[in-house]
């Protein structure tokens, strides 16, 4: 499995506590990110490979699995395209990927009530004004795109079985598979 913008490893240290036999590469830009991943998967280092890079300028190897978790959406449109691509063919046929991201509204008023009934959330769990407006401030970096492109994009790089599997406002799951049979990934 390959996980990108893997950061401190919290996804992938959910999937390996389940798939006890998995081999996990960890990717993402930020070395600081990848030393507290290792941090949290002490004692299982035998399993793990960690990459330091960025993944929208490619990355080699094939994976069965590959997914990702609130790191895409900093990417142009464009380089999602190519980065679904890229995905697409470093999975062999029956492998998947899997995207937990933040989207972007399809319209512009739909788009005000995600961020609305965000910032209303937010507020509600007591979050104080320094760290909700540290937040704004990286949300600047974001480039999040609709959920109906990407599951378009995702079907022009080839992968059939393109689903969204989860959506609350602006944050789904979705995924491709490549080819038609999953064999014996946990779907």
């Amino acid at each position: 499995m390959l996980d990108l913008g893997a950061g401190t490893g919290l996804l992938s240290f959910l999937v390996a506590k389940k798939f006890a036999k998995a081999r996990i590469t960890l990717m993402d830009i930020s070395q600081e990110m990848l030393s507290k991943a290792r941090e949290r998967f002490a004692g299982m280092e035998e399993r793990l490979e960690f990459i330091a890079g960025d993944y929208a300028d490619g990355f080699g190897g094939k994976f069965e699995v590959i997914i990702s978790a609130l790191s895409i959406h900093y990417l142009t449109d464009v380089r999602k395209i190519k980065l679904f691509k890229n995905i697409y063919d470093a999975l062999p046929d029956g492998g998947i990927f899997i995207n937990a991201e933040q989207i972007l509204g399809p319209t512009p008023h739909i788009e005000q009530v995600y961020q609305e009934t965000w910032l209303r959330q937010i507020q509600d769990l007591g979050v104080s004004d320094v760290d909700l407006n540290a937040a704004l401030e990286r949300m600047k970096a974001d480039r999040m795109s609709p959920l109906d492109s990407q599951l378009s994009w995702l079907q022009q790089a080839g992968f059939s079985s393109v689903h969204c599997w989860y959506q609350h406002h602006r944050f789904a799951v979705f995924s491709g598979q490549k080819g038609e049979g999953c064999k014996g990934l946990p779907l």
